[in-house]
């Protein structure tokens, strides 16, 4: 039999391929529980939980609730959670409940501090859970969001949070110049060891609707959109521009948002800039999955675990997953 390439049989690609010890000791990437952030919503009051219709196993939960959660991840080894608060009052055209430190948020950072100190938790800097209009800044009379007004505001967040203790202040607005007044205002505030991990490349996507109804943003919201603020999902320079201005500005981490449709952008990332960079398989992502997996079309285990390598494969140093918990307890099992 003749065959078109020079080096056959010499070299046999599939030869490494045949064992399990061998597939093993080429593998190029590993996936671990230290990749893993867990994205949990909160709710106000005691005893409570709801499940979000547009994402399968995904739950609201009141601080009570939650507690179980986080020891969940603690026992799995899950380095952190990030969470998203679901207000119910309180909203405004000011977004006023953001910088509560009576509010929602600092009473569940404080709580799972205090109850678990080793477990890493992170906040969204963003104001759409606060605002009537369920954009993430204030607007002006036409609906436009303001850059250095919605900044102001968020700086008062990012210091509310780390005041409550928070280790990781995630800022996921596109407002310009706001990682380097937040950078600012926590060295100024004493708070030189909060982290910021910045969404540098946050996209426009159509990828968010079940995170919006997640967090009640998506009555607000209505039918405006977030494009004069968001990227261009055309765009891959843009990307790097942003990351580049977020990292001089004070950036300890990068997140690129969403994941899955955008990994040439997290390999891109992770190539020019070499630094911690990290990727959120958003809930569009999630939510497709789980509906092939609810109707026998992909086998659930292995699609999950699959999708969260490519994250790997792409150059992401970790990945917020709503998958962290069921992906922790298939890793554990090795």
């Amino acid at each position: 039999m003749i065959f078109a390439n020079r080096y056959f049989p010499a070299t046999r690609m599939r030869r490494m391929r045949k064992d399990d010890f061998s597939r093993r000791l080429m593998r190029e990437n590993v996936l671990t529980t230290n990749d893993l952030i867990y994205p949990v919503f909160v709710l106000e009051g005691e005893n409570r939980e709801q499940a979000v219709a547009s994402m399968p196993g995904v739950v609201r939960q009141s601080l009570d609730k939650l507690l179980y959660t986080a020891e969940q991840a603690v026992e799995l080894g899950i380095p952190m959670l990030s969470l998203f608060p679901v207000i119910e009052t309180g909203k405004d055209n000011a977004a006023q409940e953001a910088y509560n430190p009576d509010g929602l948020v600092p009473t569940v950072v404080r709580a799972l501090k205090q109850r678990f100190p080793e477990l890493g938790v992170m906040t969204d800097g963003a104001l759409d859970p606060y605002t009537v209009h369920g954009q993430d800044g204030l607007i002006d009379d036409s609906g436009y969001v303001l850059n250095d007004e919605t900044t102001e505001v968020l700086i008062r967040q990012g210091l509310c949070h780390a005041e409550a203790g928070v280790d990781v202040f995630g800022p996921s607005d596109m407002m310009d110049g706001r990682i380097g007044a937040l950078r600012d205002a926590f060295e100024e505030a004493g708070f030189i060891h909060t982290k910021i991990l910045a969404y540098s490349a946050k996209y426009a996507s159509a990828f968010y609707g079940p995170f919006r109804d997640a967090v009640g943003s998506a009555g607000n919201l209505g039918k405006a959109d977030k494009y004069n603020y968001q990227m261009d999902p055309a765009n891959l320079d843009e990307a790097i521009q942003e990351v580049a201005m977020d990292l001089e500005e004070g950036a300890d981490m990068v997140m690129i948002k969403p994941g899955m449709p955008y990994l040439d952008v997290i390999r891109r990332v992770k190539d020019t800039f070499r630094v911690p960079t990290y990727a959120y398989q958003v809930s569009g992502e999630y939510a497709m999955l789980k509906a092939a997996f609810q109707n026998g079309w992909l086998n659930e285990e292995k699609c999950m675990m699959e999708s969260l390598m490519a994250f790997k494969r792409a150059g992401a140093d970790g990945i917020l997953t709503y998958f962290a918990l069921d992906a922790a307890r298939v890793l554990r099992r090795g």
